[in-house]
């Protein structure tokens, strides 16, 4: 009778977990896309033992099999991959971290768990190359995400399928490696609470080296619909004319939202997308902590934020914490800065959409309900009033959010907007729009 009832305890299991099946869940996308939409901002953390010597993050390392060799400066093998033995990142505060990122406004994180390098930055039962065989020994990922949840951030975890030092990384059919990486992955998925986004980066190898069905239908078995899941699970896997996938496989790690690297989306109202894109600014890289990079202004931040969500999308910002466990102390100031900003102006970035026009040099709108917030960041160089295109509401007021004396005019041809050159905020001229 007990084995009997096992056996029913396996088979009801087999059914639950099908249920998460992510093929099914295609028509809850938006819905349970609706917190990423309207939180709008989030922080990226690369960090790891690479920033000892301030090169970057994997890159640097000499040898890169299966794919591109990027940009030097290069690492012997040998020497970078025995960096983790002096990591020891004493001044390593998680909740100075997530209590910052509060205060600047971010509304989810993203952390390096694993990178290309293979080093893993928390206590995985399934490899040695971790955090807690470094003089630091702390479990990193744990801190984070407890710091993270404290501050009511949401938690998102950074995993690089592909692996420049594991042993068995596209090593004859893949099945030693894919039951590792999954392994490490139900770890994640499993020891550290709430996890709302896993952020896969490249592959690489064949398709048919992968088990992508049996991995999203864990991850959601786990975590439950509503995890989110970019567009990398299977990011440069080739062999496809060889070994084709099926169409349900290649939806299915198509993830729920794009992630346009390194530049700012394009104006997408019907899929989301996230520009992940980097405070430090320098050749071959800039997502580690990098010295002899430099960092954007505030200025450039601000704007970056703004033309990405007027373009319908997110800002996943980059810091490369120091070896030492230290945010930047520019960026941690230029981070405050955008976060003042926020609180006086949030409304007209947070829970809104993109439009209804599209977006350009001049800046971009978000709308909420009947509402409109113009941001202008450029204005006509020759004084004259800009001019947008036609609305399909009626304006029947408007206002400054952040300037006074805005002087706006709708015709069937488009919107006219005058502001004199004393009245404009240095960064950005937020005017609202109220509409029927």
């Amino acid at each position: 009778m007990r084995k009997w009832t096992r056996n029913c305890c396996v088979c009801l299991t087999l059914i639950v977990i099908s249920f998460f099946n992510p093929i099914v869940l295609a028509d809850n996308t938006e819905s349970k896309l609706q917190w990423f939409r309207d939180d709008k901002f989030g922080l990226f953390i690369h960090w790891g033992p690479s920033s000892i010597m301030g090169v970057e993050i994997s890159w640097a390392r000499q040898d890169h099999p299966y794919d591109h060799p990027g940009n030097g400066p290069f690492v012997p093998n040998e020497m970078y991959d025995l960096l983790y033995r002096s990591f020891n990142p004493v001044k390593f505060d998680a909740d100075q971290w997530m209590k910052l990122a509060k205060e600047a406004g971010f509304r989810y994180v993203v952390f390096t768990s694993k990178h290309h390098d293979g080093f893993s930055m928390w206590h995985t039962k399934l490899r040695d190359y971790n955090i807690a065989n470094t003089p630091f020994e702390r479990d990193i990922c744990r801190e984070l995400a407890d710091a993270a949840h404290k501050y009511g951030l949401k938690l998102g975890w950074y995993y690089s399928t592909r692996d420049w030092s594991h042993p068995d990384y596209l090593v004859g059919d893949n099945k030693k490696y894919n039951d590792f990486y999954e392994g490490q992955i139900r770890e994640l998925l499993t020891n550290y609470g709430k996890v709302d986004i896993m952020w896969f980066d490249h592959a690489a190898g064949k398709w048919r080296d992968y088990t992508f069905e049996r991995l999203f239908d864990m991850m959601y078995s786990l975590q439950g619909e509503n995890l989110l899941v970019n567009n990398r699970a299977a990011r440069f896997v080739k062999g496809a004319k060889d070994s084709p996938p099926s169409q349900a496989i290649q939806d299915l790690v198509r993830g729920d939202y794009d992630t346009p690297e390194q530049k700012i989306g394009k104006f997408q109202t019907d899929r989301a997308w996230e520009s992940c894109m980097t405070m430090t600014k320098v050749d071959g890289g800039g997502w580690s902590y990098r010295p002899d990079g430099t960092t954007i202004s505030y200025k450039e931040t601000l704007q970056t934020l703004v033309h990405t969500v007027t373009g319908d999308g997110n800002l996943l910002l980059n810091v490369g914490p120091l070896p030492t466990g230290e945010f930047p102390a520019d960026q941690v100031d230029i981070l405050k800065k955008v976060g003042q900003w926020l609180k006086k102006h949030g409304e007209s970035i947070y829970g809104t959409r993109g439009g209804p026009l599209p977006n350009g040099k001049w800046g971009g709108m978000t709308q909420k309900g009947n509402r409109i917030y113009v941001h202008i960041l450029e204005w006509p160089q020759d004084g004259s009033p800009l001019l947008l295109g036609a609305l399909d509401k009626e304006i029947i007021s408007s206002k400054g959010l952040n300037v006074t004396g805005p002087d706006v005019k709708q015709t069937s041809e488009g919107i006219e907007i005058k502001l004199s050159a004393e009245n404009r905020a240095e960064v950005d001229s937020i005017i609202v729009l109220n509409t029927k």
